[in-house]
C-alpha cells in the first residue's frame, strides 16, 4: 500500500503521547486540589464532653431581692465545626438541661425550679430540641469573630449573634437573647413583684473533637 503524502507515524505517536501526558497531569492536579479542598472544608465533630453552654437566668421586679437567680447547664448532644469556610452547628436536648444547684435552696425548692423550667418554660415534652446553625461568621480581629445564625428554641426559629474568641483548645463566646422572641413568657410570682428577666445571658465553650482540652 502507498502511504499518504506527508504522513509521519512517529510524529503522530509523539503527539498522542504528549496529549495523554497532559491529560494525566491535569487529572493528577485535579485530585490534589480536590484533596486539599476536602481537608480545608472537612467538618470536625464537637467534643460534647468538654464543650459547655451555660445560661444565666436573672431576676427582676419590685421585690426581686426575694427571688433567686439561676445558672442552667445545656449539654450539647452533637454538633460540628468547620474552619474554612467557618461554620458551626449543634443541637441540645431540652429535657437534659439542668438548673445548677443553689446552696440557698432546699432540695424540694431546687426540684421545683427544675420542674418549672422544663414544663412551663421550655415545654420540653413538646419542643424536644434546641439547635443552632451558623449562616455567616466574620473575623473581627486576631482570633475573634462574630457569628450569626438561626437559633431554634421553643419551636420557633429566630436570628442570633454571638461574639467568639479562640482560647487554648477551643472557642469561647457570649450572646444574649430574649425569651419572648421565642414565645416564652418569663415566670412571674407574687403578682409580678418577683419575676424572671426576659433577657438571658449565655456563655459557651466549644471544643473540637480530638483536641487536647486539658
Amino acid at each position: 500500500m502507498m502511504k499518504r503524502r506527508g504522513q509521519n507515524p512517529g510524529r503522530a505517536d509523539s503527539l498522542r503521547g504528549l496529549l495523554q501526558m497532559r491529560q494525566l497531569k491535569a487529572s493528577f492536579l485535579s485530585l490534589i486540589i480536590a484533596a486539599c479542598c476536602g481537608v480545608a472544608n472537612s467538618q470536625t465533630p464537637i467534643d460534647v464532653e468538654h464543650s459547655k453552654i451555660r445560661i444565666h437566668v436573672g431576676k427582676a421586679g419590685l421585690f426581686s431581692a426575694a427571688g433567686h437567680e439561676h445558672w442552667v447547664d445545656a449539654p450539647i448532644a452533637e454538633g460540628t465545626l468547620q474552619e474554612n469556610p467557618p461554620q458551626i452547628s449543634f443541637r441540645v436536648e431540652a429535657a437534659k438541661m439542668k438548673v445548677e444547684e443553689d446552696p440557698s435552696l432546699s432540695a424540694d425548692k431546687q426540684a421545683e425550679v427544675q420542674r418549672t423550667m422544663l414544663t412551663q418554660v421550655l415545654e420540653s415534652d413538646r419542643y424536644f430540641e434546641i439547635s443552632f446553625r451558623s449562616t455567616s461568621i466574620q473575623e473581627t480581629g486576631p482570633n475573634t469573630w462574630e457569628a450569626h445564625g438561626d437559633l431554634t428554641l421553643h419551636g420557633q426559629t429566630q436570628p442570633a449573634a454571638a461574639k467568639v474568641e479562640k482560647q487554648k483548645a477551643g472557642y469561647v463566646g457570649r450572646c444574649q437573647l430574649k425569651q419572648t422572641d421565642f414565645g416564652i413568657h418569663p415566670i412571674r410570682v407574687a403578682g409580678g413583684t418577683v419575676k424572671v428577666k426576659d433577657q438571658l445571658d449565655i456563655e459557651f465553650s466549644i471544643v473540637p473533637a480530638g483536641t487536647n482540652s486539658r
